[in-house]
């Protein structure tokens, strides 16, 4: 992936207009042969994808979910229903590899887009998989989206606490992945745009190594997105970078509208 660089978009509105600015990295790690993660960062649609299988099994499904949204982003026209059919191919595609890919090949699928639609501007995060979102928001920082893994069953149903989460012996098993085998909804929530949103978007090579104070302590340190991805990136490597760490900074800055902020799930 080419070195990353802030890159910016202003999006016009009738009362005036959200500045935003991102960047996007991606590393293979310091213990894996190679890269399975991919990701799309192209206005309006951001999202991190994180492979597994074995050989390049995990390569050829995160490249297939992002090829295929990448292609909805072309066309223009971003909502749940093109969402779910661009990954619907992925899947298609995904199977076509039969020498490289089986039942246990498959990808997360995690990101946010802007939502020009209706009569305010909004958010949506979607999610498939254990790679997040989170909203930097009024100087705190919350995970938006909820991982689809066997821990997080496990911490819902309040027989595991996230602390011992963190070392579980079933803590790579997801629930959900776009896959041969598996659906492609995700879930969505919806979010009210306000100035100074901050969005990170990653795969679960960064929490892994960093907890969400951490990654707070780099937002808070860098408001350039180009600079508080990479400083995530230097932390989870020399924490041990023990899987492919894949992170989008976004930013959102605007101007002319209400600043009160609400969110809301809006379904499969």
């Amino acid at each position: 992936m080419p070195e990353a660089a802030t890159q910016t978009h202003t999006v016009p509105l009738p009362d005036g207009a959200i500045e935003l600015q991102w960047s996007a990295v991606t590393h293979r790690g310091r213990r894996r042969e190679v890269n399975q993660d991919a990701v799309l960062a192209e206005y309006p649609l951001f999202v991190v994808a994180d492979g597994m299988g074995g050989h390049i099994g995990g390569e050829i499904a995160s490249a297939s979910a992002v090829d295929r949204l990448r292609t909805v982003v072309e066309k223009g026209d971003v909502t749940p229903k093109t969402i779910e059919r661009a990954l619907a191919r992925a899947v298609t595609d995904i199977a076509s590899h039969p020498e490289t890919t089986d039942e246990g090949t498959g990808t997360t699928v995690t990101g946010v887009y802007l939502d020009l639609s209706g009569d305010e501007p909004t958010w949506v995060t979607l999610n498939i998989g254990d790679s997040r979102v989170y909203l930097f928001r009024d100087g705190g920082l919350a995970q938006v989206t909820t991982d689809h893994s066997v821990v997080q069953e496990l911490i819902s149903a309040g027989r595991l606490t996230p602390e011992e989460a963190e070392n579980h012996p079933y803590g790579n098993v997801i629930t959900r992945a776009v896959g041969p085998s598996d659906g492609v909804s995700p879930d969505y929530v919806r979010l009210e745009v306000v100035d100074g949103d901050r969005f990170v978007i990653c795969s679960d090579g960064l929490t892994k190594e960093l907890t969400d104070y951490g990654i707070l302590h780099f937002l808070l340190q860098h408001d350039d997105p180009t600079e508080a991805a990479a400083a995530m990136l230097e932390a989870a490597l020399e924490n041990g970078g023990r899987d492919n760490i894949t992170i989008i900074v976004l930013n959102a800055h605007r101007t002319g509208a209400a600043d009160d902020a609400a969110s809301s799930p809006i379904g499969d």
